[in-house]
């Protein structure tokens, strides 16, 4: 007879996978009825709403009061999500406790703490994940970008408003983040300081190449014209040499996770094979020490194949 630690195992991950996706669904569609309600009210055919009214104010105003919660806005606001820190820290929470319960139940006690480890590195891991898609997109929109700037400065307009122009023009996660330093430039923020917090928000290597070649025309002056254009076509090749470094290592990248699913599968196995053999592994000091090592070695090849896996480009 099956043990029903299968059932209840891939309920469990079921209900985890529906759980990222309603929350990646959400914040999508929230960012959607956002920018339709912003074109809208450009168009005088409705009004602005506003934002949504927000949960955990008490526990966002704390956060934000720490070095963490800053690092935490700062990254979501990366990400491009309609998520307070409080709102993320929450929801943060009560995945570790579900996944803590659910570790206890269907493995073994020993395995609750372990599977709370699991939800923070999930939540953290999904943060950085629509953090690294998002700079994914606006690097593929620099060269659209530089050439807007390029054309917009040989027309003789003021940097100003060539990355509000720029802003106008291009679709998110460019338009977004442009319309951030439109609005900072407005209220009297000076260029270096709104382009260095875009380019801290978006961290890469093309950034930081634009931004410094703004800032030095800003600073110097110069043929700003033709180090643009310059610029565009560079930014162009490196947009098609990252795209074939991606998929030649897109098998190693396989690997990397499913070294751990297959650590994970086995335990599974074993206890379905043998019911109460974890139990029975995890009741003495050294079997436990065993596990903590095995996953600890688990992580340690998952870093070492990302590691080896990694091309800066």
């Amino acid at each position: 007879m099956l043990s029903s630690t299968w059932p209840v195992t891939g309920i469990v991950l079921l209900a985890c996978v529906l759980g990222v996706l309603g929350i990646h669904t959400y914040a999508r569609g929230t960012a959607d009825r956002a920018a339709l309600v912003a074109r809208l009210a450009q168009s005088g055919e409705a009004q602005d709403t506003g934002r949504r009214r927000r949960r955990f104010r008490s526990l966002d105003r704390r956060l934000r009061r720490t070095a963490f919660g800053r690092k935490l806005d700062l990254r979501i606001s990366a990400t491009g999500l309609d998520v307070t820190p409080g709102e993320f820290v929450a929801a943060m929470t009560v995945l570790v406790l579900a996944l803590w319960i659910a570790g206890q139940a269907v493995l073994s006690p020993f395995f609750g703490p372990i599977c709370g480890l699991v939800g923070i590195w999930v939540a953290l891991g999904f943060l950085n994940w629509q953090r690294q898609k998002r700079i994914e997109k606006f690097i593929n929109q620099l060269p659209e970008l530089s050439r807007i700037l390029a054309n917009a400065t040989q027309a003789g307009l003021a940097l100003r408003m060539a990355l509000s122009m720029a802003a106008d023009e291009l679709d998110a996660p460019a338009g977004d983040e442009l319309e951030k330093v439109a609005q900072q430039l407005a209220v009297g923020t000076s260029i270096d300081d709104a382009l260095g917090e875009l380019a801290e928000r978006l961290p890469s290597r093309e950034l930081v190449v634009l931004v410094t070649t703004l800032v030095l025309a800003n600073k110097a002056g110069g043929t700003v014209v033709s180090s643009l254009r310059n610029l565009t076509e560079t930014l162009e090749e490196r947009k098609e040499t990252r795209r074939e470094v991606r998929t030649q290592l897109s098998q190693v990248n396989l690997t990397a996770y499913a070294v751990p699913v297959i650590g994970i599968g086995s335990l599974l196995l074993i206890d379905n094979m043998q019911p109460g053999a974890l139990d029975r592994m995890t009741g003495s000091g050294l079997g436990q020490v065993a596990v903590v090592a095995a996953f600890a070695l688990y992580v340690v090849g998952f870093v070492i194949i990302r590691r080896f896996s990694k091309i800066d480009v």
